[in-house]
């Protein structure tokens, strides 16, 4: 017991023990915004790949409609409805059906 009363009248003791409180607590990087930092990493890391992602299949599309002339005309008359001079085009959407 006079032993850890010892210890707890040591100043460096207790400067170290405020100090590593401080750190934990209150000083502005502590554990708490150091957790969130993390998890913002991640999401940022993982928003980063789904874009890199996107990017290269757009890419990739973008290479194949300008090297291949039926690609292109197939997505302006699927993408924008563009028609020939002579042709007439019709849409057809299917209705869903309603569960009752």
């Amino acid at each position: 017991m006079k032993r850890a009363l010892d210890l707890f009248r040591n100043k460096y003791f207790l400067v170290t023990v405020a100090f590593v409180v401080w750190m934990i607590f209150f000083d502005k990087n502590d554990l708490y915004s150091q957790y969130e930092h993390k998890q913002q990493l991640n999401k940022l890391e993982q928003e980063r790949d789904f874009y890199q992602k996107e990017t290269a299949q757009v890419t990739k599309d973008l290479d194949e409609l300008n090297s291949n002339p039926q690609k292109l005309e197939k997505f302006a008359r699927e993408k924008y409805l563009m028609k020939k001079q002579n042709e007439d085009v019709f849409v057809i959407v299917k209705e869903k059906k309603k569960e009752d």
